[in-house]
């Protein structure tokens, strides 16, 4: 009986090591604002930061501080819907020049990748960008961009480039768990 047993937790315990998917699910911890009405998952591990007069949150990585997420709200003129403020290269390309490259802040951002999709009713824009910082670092960001209750909400996940390959599948499923109300 006990050899059935240990046979079933090592496989078991096997099958959670070697499925990303499962190893990911087990290592996130969950976020949520009730009063601004969203929420995602982010790494365990990783700290919450106050920034004045910055994102509403942001969490990091505790030993690569670079490795972060963050939540920006910002009105939508005249209570516009996602679609009407365009489609998801327009808003990519908008919000690329807006808070990833600003005039004159030495950066430059590249849209790579841009797509929707749909959840509860819901439209968010994914917007993946190639940052290159001004001394010459580059960075790797994924955004999900949503409109509720007259907000927009930015939910941005950035990596250093050199650790994007790593990463990808966790940021990838970080972004996508972000969800407003």
């Amino acid at each position: 009986m006990w050899r059935k047993i240990t046979l079933i937790l090592l496989l078991v315990f096997s099958f959670s090591f070697t499925n990303p998917d499962i190893a990911m699910a087990a290592g996130l911890k969950s976020f949520v604002d009730t009063a601004d009405g969203y929420q995602f998952s982010y790494p365990n591990g990783w700290v919450q930061v106050k920034l004045a007069n910055g994102p509403d949150v942001v969490f990091h990585d505790l030993i690569e501080v670079s490795e972060n997420v963050s939540v920006v709200i910002s009105p939508v003129p005249e209570n516009k819907t996602l679609t009407e403020l365009g489609t998801p290269s327009e808003v990519g390309y908008k919000l690329g020049k807006a808070a990833l490259a600003p005039v004159d802040s030495g950066r430059t951002a590249e849209l790579i990748n841009a797509g929707k999709k749909e959840v509860d009713g819901k439209i968010y824009y994914l917007l993946e960008y190639e940052v290159q910082l001004p001394n010459q670092q580059q960075r790797h960001n994924v955004a999900s961009v949503a409109v509720s209750r007259g907000k927009l909400f930015t939910f941005n996940a950035s990596v250093p480039e050199k650790r994007w390959k790593k990463l990808q599948r966790s940021i990838d499923e970080i972004v996508n768990s972000f969800t407003v109300y």
